[in-house]
């Protein structure tokens, strides 16, 4: 809601700027998995249909992304997320301290992958491969894309 509300301001501010006439904003968000000993919401993965009970609250936003890639590693196509300075130092000290959990991301609500934490993520960067066909990855990133640079040019104005 958050998200629309934004979208709503800059649309109508209209001469303030222009946005891409096939923009498509998505609400990246990126839940950490709850622990036993935790209430959590049942998140089920589109095809594989793995289950994972996360935390209510995500950790991170579409704010706190830069940029989105799409990369080829040794097993197959993953999404690569740039974090903000802010966000990849609380990226660093989460991925420390939960090792062995799991983090589920979902793109307007609905999940599209999970990443295993195995250690503390340092760069700022976080691989995760989707569980969507490659040839949606490229529509996704750019999507992700477009959506960080309205939000971050937002945030910088305030």
């Amino acid at each position: 809601m958050p998200l629309m509300v934004l979208m709503a301001g800059l649309l109508a501010g209209g001469c303030r700027s222009k946005l891409p006439p096939d923009y498509d904003p998505i609400a990246m968000r990126l839940y950490l998995e709850a622990r036993d000993s935790e209430q959590g919401i049942a998140v089920q993965m589109p095809l594989t249909g793995t289950v994972v009970a996360v935390k209510a609250k995500a950790l991170f936003t579409e704010a706190d992304f830069l940029n989105a890639e799409v990369v080829q590693v040794d097993l197959g196509k993953c999404l690569l997320l740039q974090m903000t300075p802010a966000a990849a130092r609380d990226l660093y000290r989460m991925t420390g301290t939960n090792q062995g959990s799991r983090l589920v991301l979902t793109g307007n609500d609905v999940p599209l992958g999970i990443r295993r934490i195995d250690r503390a993520l340092d760069e700022g960067n976080l691989l995760i491969f989707l569980e969507l066909p490659d040839d949606e990855l490229d529509d996704l990133v750019r999507r992700v894309k477009q959506t960080s640079l309205v939000v971050q040019k937002e945030i910088a104005r305030k």
